[in-house]
């Protein structure tokens, strides 16, 4: 850990700090001209693989914005590649995995001996710990083993996920055979870029929703524990981060994440307190009130920041990934504008 005593990773362990810490997920992205250059002469992918090229987006991005944390540029699909399943990004469609997971035949060849192919991610971690040094934190990712199932099931993303509940539903064992595969690799690719020099790691669960509490409980909850727990060893703090997730909140908390991510779809204080206020949480503006004037996106922030309560442990962030074609200067802006205002609230209530 490059640096443990950052404002980010103290809000993280719920300790007091000074102002209330800021980053903005997918804050590398199209909507700056910078990474649109880099774009313009190499795909996602090879910037995902060659480290000194994604050090560089993930730098550009922190510095540009004024953030608290920068999170490494890399992609949650990444590990199906070791594992024995290519894809490759279809214009305006997102991923395509070629060769669909269909049944336990499939799930008995994947592979769980590669994840050290992986390294490139950490690599790259390591170029951005060196840059940034003790001057800012370094978050690490991956996707949680539910989200990154469903991509291998279905195919790509999914409206309803009839695929990957059918075999939850009519193939448990096959299903917890995927999801133990994939913790095993995930974990010791995660654990990995915390050695590189993460300050920690987020686990994104971005489809997570769609399943009932029940559901979640029986098919999910074990393996995300599990995985959570393997990350835990590092000493690096865990998010946990999914959307639509309002119903799964005190369920996901049962995984003992130090922070639980929220999306714009519950207001941030009751999503707190359905967790009774138990460690951090992280959010919860929703990215497209970056399009909108300053006046009522200033507002929105603000009421966030209110309802934190000036609890230690609140790390702002959007609900979501921040969008493609998203006003730049506003970014910036609500960075600069949350720093200020809660460091004033803290200086005035300390």
């Amino acid at each position: 850990m490059s640096a443990p005593q950052s404002r980010f990773v103290r809000a993280c362990k719920a300790q007091p700090v000074d102002s209330t810490p800021v980053w903005f997920m997918r804050q590398a992205g199209r909507y700056m001209s910078e990474y649109r250059a880099i774009r313009k002469s190499h795909s996602l992918i090879e910037i995902c693989k060659k480290p000194a090229l994604a050090a560089e987006v993930t730098i550009t991005a922190a510095e540009a914005l004024g953030v608290d944390a920068a999170i490494i540029f890399a992609d949650l699909l990444l590990p199906l590649e070791v594992m024995g399943m290519p894809f490759h990004f279809s214009a305006g469609e997102g991923p395509v995995i070629e060769k669909p997971v269909c049944g336990k035949q499939d799930i008995a060849g994947l592979r769980t001996d590669r994840a050290p192919d992986l390294g490139y991610v950490s690599e790259a971690i390591r170029l951005v710990s060196k840059h940034f040094g003790d001057r800012l934190p370094v978050i690490g990712f991956c996707g949680a083993p539910f989200t990154l199932a469903s991509y291998m099931i279905e195919g790509g993303s999914s409206r309803n996920y009839v695929n990957t509940k059918k075999m939850m539903y009519s193939a448990p064992v096959a299903w917890d055979e995927l999801m133990r595969k994939l913790v095993a690799v995930v974990s010791e690719y995660a654990v990995e870029q915390v050695r590189a020099g993460g300050d920690a790691i987020q686990v994104f669960d971005s489809w997570v929703g769609c399943l009932s509490v029940e559901d979640y409980r029986r098919y999910v909850l074990p393996h995300v524990t599990e995985l959570v727990k393997k990350l835990q060893k590092t000493g690096a703090p865990v998010i946990y981060f999914g959307t639509e997730t309002t119903a799964l909140l005190p369920s996901m908390k049962e995984t003992e994440a130090e922070v639980i991510g929220l999306d714009w779809r519950i207001p941030l204080d009751d999503g707190w307190r359905s967790m009774g206020f138990k460690g951090a949480v992280q959010g919860n503006l929703d990215p497209v009130l970056l399009f909108s004037d300053w006046k009522e996106l200033k507002s929105r922030a603000e009421a966030i920041l209110r309802r934190s309560g000036g609890r230690p442990g609140h790390i702002f962030n959007l609900g979501h990934g921040i969008l493609p074609e998203t006003p730049v200067e506003n970014v910036k802006a609500l960075a600069q504008f949350v720093r200020e205002h809660s460091a004033k609230t803290a200086a005035t209530s300390g």
